[in-house]
């Protein structure tokens, strides 16, 4: 191949390269980074003081919520009435980490611990696993989660006899 061929396949190559790279629109501005993280920050202070009706807002209308071994949780108010019969969770964090998105639409991968009491239960759970979230930004510039889905990382509790 000659220079002045390879020239012209590379000036060819960055020609389609550039559009479709603009196509895909910006990633998320430090801002948007920093927003999301404020939410995960909102969900777990809302969790550790039982307020289901902040820890609900924190969610779209129409978002869903995806727990292990049971059926997805949809709508905000489906979303709010299923945290609020969650058993007292008396430790709580959440770990964003990774945080990525283009303009309006971003999703976080991360882990989390977490110690409930249930009532009536020999001792309080501990509990630790890992979380993804879709999330939308709002015109107001909040992030709201779209989906949002976790599991354990403990094994599977035995089926009852």
């Amino acid at each position: 191949m000659r220079m002045v061929d390879v020239v012209i396949l590379a000036a060819c190559a960055w020609l389609v390269w550039v559009p479709s790279e603009a196509q895909t629109g910006k990633g998320l501005s430090p801002t948007d980074v920093r927003k999301i993280n404020e939410s995960t920050e909102s969900a777990m202070k809302a969790a550790l003081a039982k307020d289901s009706a902040t820890w609900a807002a924190l969610f779209l209308d129409d978002s869903a919520v995806y727990p292990p071994n049971e059926p997805a949780v949809k709508g905000r108010a489906a979303i709010r009435t299923w945290l609020e019969k969650l058993p007292p969770i008396t430790e709580f964090t959440l770990i964003n980490v990774k945080v990525e998105g283009r303009e309006d639409l971003a999703y976080v991968l991360g882990t989390y611990t977490m110690t409930i009491a249930p009532p009536g239960a020999p001792g309080p759970i501990k509990d630790s696993g890992k979380f993804v979230t879709v999330l939308r930004r709002q015109a107001d510039g909040r992030w709201l989660a779209a989906v949002d889905m976790f599991s354990s990382d403990l094994p599977a509790a035995p089926p009852p006899k």
